[in-house]
């Protein structure tokens, strides 16, 4: 049975599966924790090998990372447009904190990242690892909490990762691609044409659209782009539409459908499969000088300074300015804790650093070790300075 608002309208899916969401991010740390036991026990040689091993044309590594992956940014294309269209980002009073804060929240972790790593052009490529927010991993962090947290700030840490990773998209589409097939590129753009004729034609059956996907993911990863692209574009040709005769009913909508039906698989299946294959280090021969490699050290103060700085930063001055409010029953101090959860950039993070050094395994090696060093530190001071900024009258905004 659909949940309904007292308007009628089914509650936001984003709010629905905030439980579900948390929970997937205790697998997920459940699945990075087993992948540094497993990559540092006997059974390193044969982790390592599987990923390595060719099913067909490509390495596990890569049918992780490039098929498996494309359904989960399906998925971040469809929480974006449903978010954008019906959501909570449906208007620009909704977009504005969230919005100024993700932006922000990327801007500065970059800066700091490029101060160490700009006099080194091979490391330079990395800037935008720390710009990303894991909102499994947060809201991980937060189900440890309870009630501490008010709904509102939950709500606002999840439209801010929902742009957040729209920013992602666009930097690896803009600055992550490769050398380009342009007759491939062609056909993938002559398919996502006919997805948008198709949804401008009210074709509501999933499948027409399921099976163009396919053959767009193919074109896609033949074509030099990204295939995981190949993802968010199948979504924004997925139709939100109304069920006919109920003009107030979206919970039957195609987009609606396949959310739902992607999103535990995703959550629960594919998200810590990535998580597990990639979360692998090998500390065997490690020298401590790679806590202070620059590039190390520009992932790790990225997302533990540079997101803090950024989120909670921008978020003030936007308040301070009354262009909006602050979240519903929260303090300032809950909202610095927020920000400090931000600085989780395990799985976006991890996978910008796969694209940005695809073809260069150590600095691959230390992206993972800078991702989760600044990931741990802001997890456990996000939820350090939550556990005790609950017991705090909410503040007034500022002003």
């Amino acid at each position: 049975m659909v949940t309904k608002r007292p308007t009628g309208r089914p509650v936001s899916v984003l709010r629905e599966f905030l439980d579900s969401s948390a929970s997937g991010g205790l697998i997920l740390m459940a699945a990075a924790a087993l992948a540094l036991v497993v990559a540092n026990s006997p059974l390193a040689d044969i982790y390592f090998s599987a990923l390595r091993a060719y099913l067909g044309p490509l390495t596990l590594a890569h049918w992780i990372n490039d098929g498996l992956m494309a359904i989960f940014f399906l998925l971040v294309g469809l929480e974006i447009k449903r978010e954008m269209l019906d959501g909570q980002l449906s208007t620009w009073n909704r977009r504005i904190l969230p919005g100024v804060s993700a932006l922000g929240g990327m801007m500065v972790p970059a800066a700091i990242f490029l101060a160490f790593n700009t006099d080194d052009p091979a490391t330079a490529r990395g800037w935008a690892i720390p710009s990303a927010t894991d909102i499994a991993f947060a809201l991980g962090v937060l189900s440890l909490l309870g009630d501490r947290v008010p709904t509102s700030l939950k709500v606002f840490l999840t439209a801010l990762a929902i742009l957040d990773d729209l920013g992602a998209v666009l930097i690896i589409a803009l600055f992550y691609t490769g050398q380009m097939s342009i007759p491939h590129l062609v056909l993938a753009t002559g398919i996502f044409l006919i997805l948008v004729a198709m949804n401008r034609l009210r074709v509501t059956r999933l499948s027409p659209y399921l099976l163009l996907g396919a053959a767009l993911w193919f074109l896609v990863l033949q074509s030099g782009v990204h295939a995981t692209i190949a993802g968010v574009a199948l979504a924004l040709a997925i139709p939100l539409r109304r069920t006919p005769g109920q003009p107030d009913d979206v919970a039957h909508s195609p987009l609606h459908k396949l959310e739902h039906g992607l999103h535990g698989w995703v959550t629960f299946l594919i998200v810590p499969i990535f998580g597990f294959a990639n979360a692998g280090v090998s500390f065997a021969g490690l020298s401590p000088a790679v806590l202070t490699d620059h590039l190390t050290i520009g992932v790790a103060l990225g997302l533990l300074v540079g997101k803090l700085v950024g989120v909670f930063g921008s978020a003030y001055i936007v308040i301070r300015a009354d262009w909006a409010d602050m979240p519903a029953g929260a303090s300032r101090l809950q909202l610095l804790g927020i920000s400090l959860l931000c600085g989780i950039g395990f799985t976006m993070s991890l996978f910008i650093g796969l694209l940005a050094f695809a073809n260069d395994p150590m600095l691959q090696e230390d992206v993972k070790i800078g991702i989760l060093l600044g990931s741990l530190v802001s997890g456990l001071l996000g939820w350090s300075v939550l556990r005790l900024a609950h017991r705090e009258t909410p503040a007034a905004e500022p002003g």
